[in-house]
């Protein structure tokens, strides 16, 4: 029997948990008959995670009080981030799995059939069905009045959504005529796709399940303009500001905006175990505490935040590595996982047409790519760690080649010039600024969020680089609404951000940052209209590159072999890397992850990206724990 249990455990597989006391933030509740015991609690099936020296790991106590920083009310919802509970999720090879769900069955990307886990209960103590899944399709993003632009993208397949069934009341499916495998990846995602809700508890702000005048005094009270309204309020669960709202995730948000700090308790009804039996997460309470981002930093350097890793930047280095001793915790540099640190997108959509023009040029591209001393952004920028390349996978991905990274990255200024020459732009007096063909001088207003101090010091290093070139470097910051608006209406003419945010993926993932498809994308948003629509708004694409590259997505969306997926993937990186639609200049750049000495199973090297890492998520931060739980109630 013994063999079989560690085979059992050995395999993911759960069994009946032997459970161990009560965490300390619920023994009083349980005593008291508020809650039930956790035999009662847990799914008949939970999920066990393997806590030990194969995953760098030990197990832990439970209880305990972690503190964290963020800038804004609405970062709470990287709780939901990090706390990663998904239908299904990524491990740490970025490989999916079952998490809520008990199981999945996958036909060929066009039929998904989802099993939940007998016993699973929300937060509330309320049972999570195949109810919540019905409800969240038929009652929220398929009804007629609570259309809110259409579904998510990931909800279509070549242009169709799904056909949605309940089997039984702990079975799901979700069918499409032509694949889909942007489906399973968006349940995964930080952002998860919303497929489910807790829809015992929102019905009574629905207008046709509440009474009616019940529900007109709730959309008084909240001040909003209908009952539609009121539901999305309510309804929200990636932003958890509301916390009656009951959730899955394994912390749940008990304070009310607004407020300068959020307290999440554990979630008595969490789905997963230790191997020991123990229900996690192992941490009673996350505090989060509201601040200005200048000051977030400092705050941390003086041992305010027990896990930071939001807002800190690489050159914050040396001053939180100087508090180690005198604060009690520990400085580890993670990899941020961006195909980029700072990238520069031509707007080849710009309404300006004669700089439309010149950026259609793939020699003014490749150019001013070529004229970047990247050798020189690194040292000063990064102290020599980073790894001068374009913008494209991470060398961590089994999709790189070094040709890519290489592309168009090595400092050149003579070849630079040569093209600039080629193309007829003229200086307007020997080493003076280069003319565009309406005789303007090329002065290239680049513009930002003005968020990032290291993307305005890269900007003044390439200034200088460009300013070799004959071409003159302007900035202009504006808001981030501001700006993305500015980029999506083509009033940009470059703007500077981020590369790519998934800088390690496999052929699995989809290759939709590196082509036309969203109308935020910064180098061609006019064209990611008319991809992202089907045609009715937005500019058609006339590069042909550019529309090779949404051919191939096509393809890899209808693809179900992986070696044709990669196939396509090393196509479309190639025509990336040849065409330079986004100009990178470094990459695999460190960031710090402050870790008080008292919090355990936070690894020492991570990758640190939003999606589809979740930062912390996928490392599993349910699975972290403090060396003093159980020391306070």
């Amino acid at each position: 029997m013994r063999v079989l249990t560690v085979l059992i455990l050995l395999l993911g597989l759960t069994l009946t948990p032997v459970l161990a006391a009560e965490p300390p933030l619920l023994t009083d509740l349980v005593a008291g008959g508020q809650l039930p015991p956790e035999a009662e609690r847990l799914p008949e099936l939970p999920r066990t995670t393997i806590v030990d020296e194969s995953t760098k790991r030990t197990v832990g106590k439970r209880g305990g009080t972690i503190n964290m920083l963020m800038a804004r009310q609405k970062d709470i919802r990287m709780i939901t981030v990090y706390g990663y509970a998904r239908l299904v999720g990524y491990d740490r090879n970025l490989q999916l799995q079952s998490d809520i769900l008990l199981r999945y069955e996958n036909e060929g990307n066009r039929v998904f059939t989802l099993h939940l886990r007998p016993g699973h209960k929300w937060s509330d103590g309320s049972p999570f069905t195949a109810e919540d899944f019905r409800f969240q399709w038929e009652e929220v993003l398929t009804h007629p009045e609570m259309d809110r632009g259409g579904l998510n993208p990931a909800l279509y397949a070549s242009g169709e959504p799904p056909r949605f069934e309940v089997i039984d009341p702990l079975t799901v499916r979700y069918t499409w005529n032509t694949p889909n495998p942007l489906f399973l990846p968006a349940l995964a995602g930080a952002r998860p796709l919303d497929i489910y809700c807790a829809s015992a508890y929102l019905k009574q702000f629905h207008g046709d399940y509440a009474d009616p005048k019940t529900l007109a005094d709730a959309v008084a009270t909240e001040q909003v303009k209908n009952w539609k309204s009121l539901q999305i309020r309510k309804g929200r669960s990636y932003r958890p500001e509301n916390p009656d709202l009951p959730t899955l995730q394994p912390w749940r948000n008990t304070t009310k905006p607004p407020s300068s700090q959020f307290v999440f308790e554990r979630n008595p009804f969490y789905h997963k175990v230790d191997q020991t039996g123990a229900q996690l997460p192992y941490i009673d309470r996350l505090i989060v505490n509201i601040a200005e981002s200048s000051i977030i930093a400092a705050k941390t350097g003086s041992g305010e935040s027990d896990l930071q890793q939001r807002y800190l930047r690489f050159d914050d280095y040396t001053f939180l590595k100087a508090g180690e001793k005198h604060n009690d915790y520990s400085v580890r540099l993670w990899t941020v996982g961006k195909g980029s640190a700072i990238a520069f997108y031509p707007n080849l959509n710009t309404a300006d047409p004669v700089w439309r023009a010149v950026f259609r040029d793939v020699r003014l591209r490749r150019a001013l790519s070529l004229g970047i001393d990247r050798h020189q952004v690194n040292q000063v920028l990064f102290i020599g760690l980073a790894k001068e390349s374009a913008n494209t996978v991470l060398p961590g991905s089994p999709l790189y080649r070094d040709e890519l990274g290489n592309a168009y990255a090595k400092y050149d200024p003579v070849g630079a010039n040569a093209l600039l020459d080629e193309m007829g732009l003229q200086r307007s007096r020997p080493g003076g600024v280069r003319l565009l063909p309406d005789d303007r001088p090329m002065e290239l207003i680049v513009e930002s969020t003005g968020e990032s101090s290291m993307e305005a010091d890269a900007m003044e290093l390439v200034r200088d680089d460009w300013a070799k070139l004959g071409i003159k470097l302007f900035t202009r910051t504006s808001q981030r609404d501001i700006f993305r608006s500015r980029v999506a209406a083509g009033s940009t003419i470059m703007s500077v951000w981020a590369g790519v945010d998934n800088g390690a993926p496999t052929a699995a993932h989809s290759p939709a940052d590196f082509v036309p498809t969203d109308p935020y994308q910064l180098q061609w948003p006019s064209w990611g209209t008319h991809s992202s629509t089907q045609g009715k708004a937005g500019e058609p694409i006339d590069d042909p590159a550019a529309a090779r590259l949404v051919t191939l997505y096509k393809n890899w969306l209808g693809a179900e072999d992986e070696l044709a997926k990669r196939a396509i993937w090393d196509e479309i990186l190639d025509i990336n890397a040849d065409q330079v639609f986004a100009i990178g200049i470094v990459t695999a750049t460190l960031v710090p992850v402050v870790v008080s000495n008292r919090l355990r199973n936070v690894p020492e090297a991570g990758i640190s990206s939003f999606d589809p890492y979740a930062y912390f998520g996928v490392y599993e931060m349910d699975a972290f724990w403090l060396t003093d739980a159980g020391k306070e109630s």
